[in-house]
């Protein structure tokens, strides 16, 4: 039986990560309060960060903005999900999935005529 967490992302209790995804505090914080669809949405949110900013992982600097990024994509204000949002597919009638966010393209871009 998986280990349960109340979600600090997505406001829900749901399994919980099968071990502590980074070492020290925050590690320690993740593990404790974010779930594993928690976490996956931080993995895509990290490749996002760093293809936009072409971050080097071999840089002691690109590893430190992700760290402060990840800090704030979790435990920062307003990083908690707007209530009543659940994932696409996951139960949500159809266009009532995610919404869009910034940088996220529209439903439909306007014809030009």
């Amino acid at each position: 039986m998986a280990r349960m967490v109340q979600c600090i992302k997505i406001g829900q209790e749901l399994p919980g990560l099968e071990r502590q995804p980074i070492g020290g505090e925050l590690g320690k914080r993740i593990f404790e309060n974010v779930s594993q669809q928690g976490w996956d949405m931080w993995m895509q949110h990290s490749v996002v960060l760093i293809n936009h900013y072409g971050l080097s992982l071999g840089d002691p600097q690109a590893r430190q903005f992700l760290e402060e990024q990840m800090e704030e994509f979790f435990f920062g204000e307003g990083a908690q999900m707007p209530e009543g949002w659940t994932p696409e597919g996951e139960g949500a009638p159809a266009g009532k999935g995610a919404p869009a966010g910034k940088g996220a393209p529209a439903a439909k871009a306007p014809r030009r005529k």
